[in-house]
């Protein structure tokens, strides 16, 4: 039901004047781009004044960027920023018990040395010096010994080889007779020594003599 109300007076005028001033706005507003409708009410805030919002942020790791899924990209909450990060690699730690600075291995001691191995006796010799006696059968024979080994000649024999000798130079035989070393003979040492060789005198004729030449030698 449609109900109408009268105002009279000046009252009444002011009503009125009123509801055609609301009557033309509301006309113009039906000219504009909204439809005909007016905007009632206190505006809506603007972005730059949104409030932010408070308490504690928490942090959503994304996809990892090296997944085929992944877009590669990362995000961070507004108003955070994200720790630096560094390429240094930490130092490494020393295992239990090292001490750092010399090494405390006792140093190497040279091996000894050994003495060198002993060389047994080495006995030489010369020609034979001879000299004649009273007796053609007799002759006094010289022998100079030289040891040039490590160890010294304890014992050993001499041979002696005396030739009979005719009175035309002929060599009719020869006779052996042994003799002891003069000894001991020190090692690098020498010794010198005379022996009286003699034959048998019915081995030597008038007109005949005698003469040692060959000397043979052993020694231990």
């Amino acid at each position: 039901m449609l109900r109408s109300t009268r105002t009279t007076g000046r009252r009444g005028a002011l009503l009125g004047a009123s509801a055609a001033v609301v009557c033309v706005t509301l006309t113009a507003c039906a000219g504009s781009g909204n439809g005909g409708y007016a905007a009632v009410g206190p505006p809506r805030p603007s972005s730059a004044t949104t409030a932010r919002p408070t308490g504690s942020v928490t942090l959503v790791p994304l996809d990892d960027p090296k997944s085929p899924a992944g877009n590669g990209t990362s995000g961070t909450e507004t108003g955070t920023t994200p720790g630096p990060t560094s390429s240094t690699p930490a130092p490494a730690s020393s295992p239990p018990g090292a001490k750092s600075g010399r090494s405390s291995a006792p140093p190497q001691s040279s091996p000894p040395t050994t003495a060198p191995a002993t060389t047994p006796a080495a006995l030489s010799w010369g020609a034979p010096a001879r000299k004649p006696t009273a007796h053609r059968w007799c002759e006094d024979v010289t022998l100079t010994f030289r040891n040039s080994g490590g160890t010294a000649v304890r014992s050993g024999t001499v041979t002696f080889g005396t030739h009979i000798i005719g009175a035309l130079g002929i060599d009719w035989a020869t006779i052996d007779s042994a003799e002891q070393l003069p000894v001991p003979i020190g090692a690098g040492a020498g010794s010198t020594k005379t022996w009286t060789v003699c034959v048998d005198a019915w081995r030597v004729p008038l007109g005949m003599h005698i003469e040692t030449r060959d000397v043979s030698v052993q020694w231990r």
